[in-house]
């Protein structure tokens, strides 16, 4: 920290990471998060090339598939080597800078995905309740368009409210009670006025969260009550099967973020509690991901049969 008049510049911040966790338990939790992120990045790097390499899977489906796999590597990758490199190498410190720039990436990795995970439910809502209109309507042409401003338009929010946040002047305490540069727990330790950024987060988290998880739940129920009309049993069970792992990882994803964001406004929650909940809608649905939407798929399994013997036939011949 530097002195600078009547009070203390901060300039780097600590990660508290979980609460009482003792030094004895550093190397089992810290080996935990590698084997947890090289899961999650094996996963989602092996799903982007697979449908880079695979013709057939050039499909819209695949190219959401893709786009949610580059989201969910990239988050990764800004927020978990800090947590291993905690736990394995007892670095846990961050740059002032640092902080903001992983903040960044934290928020917009998070926003990426949602969008996403909506452009799914719409792939969904329209092959299903719309089939005959589905061909038109979804094309490899308008995922590109659709993922296009998805990927560009979370960047001026967000560059609008870290300006906001970094100009204010942070002098109190510099432990942060969690694993990343998380807005809401970072802007408590400003000494300034916050309550500009935290409205326009609050706006954001709005659009980002809650708009498509109004249309998501709005497609699903339309999804179900079209399932239910049809007669026939094996119909129906493939539809719901197709539909129930979107469902999963929506509930994984959406549920513990709200109650996160909600309780932020209204008081302060147990760190312990925070962090965990925190840790659950960060981590698990990019490591789940790939396995639960990708690799679950019969014509991925079908490809990657069909690539495996031709492997084993080049090999003997």
């Amino acid at each position: 920290m530097l002195d600078n008049g009547n009070f203390t510049l901060i300039e780097e911040f600590f990660l508290l990471g979980f609460p009482g966790l003792t030094s004895e338990y550093y190397v089992t939790v810290g080996t935990i998060f590698l084997l947890i992120y090289l899961l999650l990045a094996g996963g989602n790097i092996l799903t982007v090339v697979f449908i880079c390499y695979e013709k057939n899977l050039k499909k819209p489906t695949y190219f959401i598939f893709y786009n949610l796999a580059i989201a969910d590597f990239a988050f990764g990758t800004i927020t978990m080597p800090k947590i291993i490199s905690k736990y394995l190498l007892n670095d846990e410190t961050l740059t002032f800078q640092g902080c903001f720039v992983q903040m960044f990436f934290f928020h917009y990795f998070g926003a990426v995905t949602s969008f996403i995970l909506l452009l799914m439910a719409i792939d969904r809502f329209i092959a299903i309740c719309n089939p005959l209109r589905y061909p038109t309507l979804v094309t490899n042409h308008s995922m590109a368009i659709t993922c296009c401003i998805f990927w560009v338009a979370p960047v001026s929010w967000l560059t609008l409210i870290i300006h906001q946040i970094i100009s204010i002047p942070f002098c109190d305490s510099n432990i942060i009670a969690q694993f990343f540069c998380e807005q809401n727990v970072v802007s408590l330790l400003a000494c300034g006025d916050i309550r500009t950024p935290r409205l326009l987060f609050l706006v954001m988290t709005m659009i980002v969260l809650l708009g498509p998880l109004v249309f998501i739940i709005f497609s699903y129920l339309a999804i179900i009550i079209t399932v239910l009309k049809i007669r026939a049993v094996k119909t129906k069970y493939k539809v719901f099967s197709t539909c129930s792992p979107q469902l999963f990882i929506i509930c994984l994803y959406y549920l513990p973020r709200c109650v996160v964001y909600i309780t932020d406004i209204k008081f302060r929650m147990n760190d312990n509690t925070r962090v965990i909940l925190v840790m659950w809608y960060s981590l698990l649905p990019p490591l789940t991901n790939p396995f639960i939407f990708f690799f679950r798929s019969k014509k991925v399994r079908q490809a990657i049969i069909m690539q495996f013997r031709k492997k084993i036939s080049d090999l003997f011949n």
